[in-house]
């Protein structure tokens, strides 16, 4: 049986069996308060738990590496939803130790496009269209530096409020302990 076979059979046993009621909430954050966080599978269960977060608690935004990476890109614009039409009050940016975007090297991604037949000729549309493939594939070097400059971009955001505290952490996926690297408070 095929993954999706499996998905399908197990959530219609899960729904006849409402199961889903134990899950019942609001679309508003009890907790107000919006996370953009990696889309890391170590953080899926840890990251709620070691924040003291339930369903219902916040929103969660996901991507790889914790990157707002343009200001008016699909993340940034989920943090404003969040803020303005979902009652969030306060912005958490969590990075983690070990992320698969520390240190990608674009070329590798480009050869493993490439094996999987993404031909050279869209590359190269793709840069004639003035598109910086390689750029766009770049990862970071310093998780740190890395929130701290996600934190900034959602600061100086001419959309979001400025009160709104904004705070920049850093997660081990394999203890839960979390590292300030900016205090919204105080920023």
């Amino acid at each position: 049986m095929k993954l999706l076979e499996n998905i399908l059979k197990h959530n219609e046993k899960f729904v006849a069996e409402k199961k889903y009621e134990e899950f019942e909430t609001t679309k508003f954050p009890n907790k107000k308060m919006v996370i953009l966080t990696c889309m890391d599978t170590r953080l899926l269960e840890l990251l709620p738990k070691a924040l003291n977060v339930g369903n219902g608690d916040v929103k969660i935004v996901k991507n790889a590496g914790a990157l707002v990476a343009h200001p008016f890109g699909s993340i940034m614009r989920s943090l404003l939803v969040a803020v303005y039409q979902l009652q969030a009050d306060e912005v958490l940016v969590i990075g983690h130790h070990d992320c698969g975007m520390s240190g990608m090297k674009p070329e590798i991604m480009l050869e493993e496009m490439k094996k999987r037949g993404i031909s050279e000729e869209t590359l190269e549309t793709l840069a004639y269209s003035g598109i910086d493939v390689n750029g766009w594939l770049k990862g970071f070097e310093n998780v740190k530096e890395s929130v701290a400059h996600s934190v900034d971009m959602i600061n100086n955001h001419p959309l979001m409020s400025k009160e709104i505290p904004v705070h920049g952490l850093v997660i081990d996926p394999a203890t839960g302990k979390l590292d300030l690297v900016i205090n919204g408070y105080e920023s």
